[in-house]
C-alpha cells in the first residue's frame, strides 16, 4: 500500500510502498478514504511530543471503509464506514479506566503517534475505539470531526455554561466549536494571528460576535475562554480577559510554556484547566449532536502524496478549516 512515513523527526515525510497491515483478534482493517491534517501531527513531527513510534505512519481522523475483521470483532462488519480518533487503545484495568477517565490511562496508545495512522492506503484499529459516521458528511467532511471536533467539544463542556466564550486560534477545532457553541445559545469571541484578516472574516462568517486579534481584548468580559492555539503567551492575556469565577481551557496536547503572571489576574476564582485526549463518551456524544446542529466542516483537500504540503500550509497558518489528505481524490 502507499503511505506516508515519518522516519526522524524534524524531517519531511517520505512516500513509500508499505506492508499492507493484517487485523489481529478484535481489530478492524480499514481501508482509508480521507484523514485530515492535525497541528498534533505537526507537533509529533518536529519532536515536540518526544515518544512517537519510529518510523511511523502518521495521522489521527481517519475516516474509511472496513475491509477485513479480526478474530472476535462484533460492532462493525466489511463495508461499515468508520471514524477512527487519536484515543486507539486503552487498559481498561487501572484506575483512571475504572473512573470513566480512559483518556488519562497510564498505558494508552494514540493513533498515528504510538500506533500507525491514517496517511496510508490502509490502518488497522481496534474496534471498541471506532465510531460509526453520520450519514450526512462525505468522507472528507467528516475526517475532521474525529480531532479538531471531539477534542473541540471536550474543551467545550469543560467551559460549563459560560455565555460569552472567547477562542484563541482559529483553525480546525475553532470552526467547529464556534458552530456547536452558537446552537447552544452562546457569544463567541474569536482571537486570531495578529494580521489575519481572512482568519477574522471566517470568524465572522460563522457567527462569531467579535474577532480580534490575540494581542486585543474584547469588548466584554469572558465567562471562558479555550485556547486552542500551542502558545503559553496565551495564557495570561486570556485570563485578564476573563470574568472572575472564569474558566481558561487549554485545549491543546503541546504549548509553549506559559510565562509568569501575576497572581491578580488569576484571583476572584478564576481557573485554568486542560484537556487531555478524549474518551469513547465524548466521541458517541459529539457524533449524535454534530448532525442536529448541523457542524459543516470548511476543508482542503490534498492527494495523499501531498501531505507534506498540507502540513507546510497548516504551519503557516494558511488553511481555513481543516486540511483533509484523500487516499483516491
Amino acid at each position: 500500500m502507499r503511505a506516508m512515513i515519518l522516519e526522524r523527526t524534524g524531517e519531511r515525510l517520505r512516500q513509500v510502498d508499505w506492508s499492507t497491515p493484517t487485523a489481529s483478534a478484535g481489530q478492524l482493517l480499514i481501508h482509508v478514504s480521507a484523514c485530515a491534517v492535525c497541528r498534533t501531527d505537526l507537533h509529533i513531527i518536529d519532536g515536540e511530543l518526544t515518544q512517537p513510534k519510529l518510523p511511523l505512519i502518521p495521522g489521527h481522523e481517519i475516516v474509511g471503509k472496513v475491509a477485513a475483521l479480526g478474530e472476535g470483532v462484533t460492532r462493525f462488519k466489511i463495508g461499515d464506514r468508520v471514524g477512527v480518533p487519536w484515543l486507539g487503545w486503552t487498559c481498561g484495568d487501572c484506575p483512571y479506566c475504572k473512573n470513566s477517565q480512559e483518556n488519562l490511562c497510564d498505558q494508552a496508545k494514540f493513533t498515528g503517534y504510538t500506533l500507525d495512522g491514517g496517511y496510508a492506503e490502509y490502518a488497522v484499529t481496534d474496534q471498541r475505539f471506532c465510531f460509526p459516521i453520520p450519514d450526512s458528511y462525505s468522507d472528507a467532511q467528516a475526517a475532521p470531526l474525529l480531532c479538531a471536533g471531539l477534542i473541540g467539544y471536550r474543551s467545550l463542556v469543560k467551559a460549563g455554561n459560560a455565555k460569552r466564550l472567547g477562542i484563541y486560534g482559529f483553525g480546525a477545532a475553532a470552526h467547529i466549536v464556534t458552530q456547536v457553541a452558537k446552537y447552544q445559545q452562546r457569544e463567541i469571541y474569536a482571537f486570531t494571528r495578529p494580521g489575519n484578516e481572512e482568519a477574522k472574516h471566517f470568524a465572522l462568517n460563522l457567527g462569531a460576535a467579535w474577532a480580534g486579534g490575540s494581542n486585543e481584548f474584547p469588548p466584554v468580559k469572558l465567562d471562558a475562554a479555550i485556547i486552542f492555539a500551542p502558545a503559553g503567551e496565551l495564557v495570561p492575556l486570556a485570563l485578564k480577559a476573563t470574568a472572575k469565577g472564569g474558566t481558561v481551557i487549554c485545549g491543546g496536547i503541546h504549548m509553549s510554556d506559559i510565562p509568569s503572571f501575576p497572581y491578580a489576574i488569576l484571583w476572584q476564582e478564576r481557573s485554568i484547566c486542560s484537556v487531555a485526549n478524549l474518551t469513547r463518551r465524548d466521541g458517541e456524544e459529539f457524533m449524535t449532536l454534530a448532525p442536529k446542529v448541523p457542524v459543516r466542516t470548511q476543508v482542503e483537500t490534498f492527494p495523499l502524496e501531498n501531505a507534506n504540503e498540507a502540513l507546510h500550509r497548516l504551519r503557516d497558518g494558511k488553511i481555513q478549516g481543516a486540511a483533509v489528505l484523500l487516499t483516491n481524490p
